[in-house]
């Protein structure tokens, strides 16, 4: 027999306090630099190009729905190194960020999630991969 038991949910305003001062105001600017200037770019290469190694990524997605895979192959090319990913999973071994896992160019994952890709257990067991294990919520507040 199977027995669900609802959970509290928590408040979103308790997780980020940013997010009462947005909900009241008509004026909702999800920026967080006073700038406000946005690029556009029709080609991904040209929207990675520029970053450098040792960079930290936030790397947007569930699973594997919803990530960059565009950007993530574009990062491929460019062979950057040495870089530190928040995403909530590895990506699998031919997919995602394992693409960037199987290159060698993360050098430290924050995530929550990492059990289906075996090149990612392969080099955290070998000492090449710096991992931090997060709960979701943290992931959230990360990002």
């Amino acid at each position: 027999m199977l027995r669900i038991i609802p959970s509290r949910v928590p408040n979103p305003r308790y997780l980020c306090p940013l997010l009462s001062q947005f909900s009241a105001s008509p004026k909702v600017s999800f920026s967080t630099c006073s700038r406000r200037h946005a690029q556009f770019y029709t080609n991904p290469f040209e929207a990675v190009k520029d970053i450098p190694d040792g960079s930290k990524l936030l790397v947007g997605g569930f699973g594997l729905c919803g990530i960059p895979e565009n950007l993530i192959n574009a990062l491929l090319q460019t062979k950057v190194k040495d870089l530190t990913v928040v995403s909530n999973n590895a990506g699998v071994d031919n997919f995602g960020l394992g693409l960037l896992l199987k290159q060698k160019q993360i050098r430290r994952m924050i995530s929550s999630y990492v059990g289906e890709n075996a090149e990612f257990e392969r080099q955290y067991l070998a000492g090449e991969l710096e991992v931090e294990l997060t709960p979701q919520v943290r992931i959230i507040i990360l990002c």
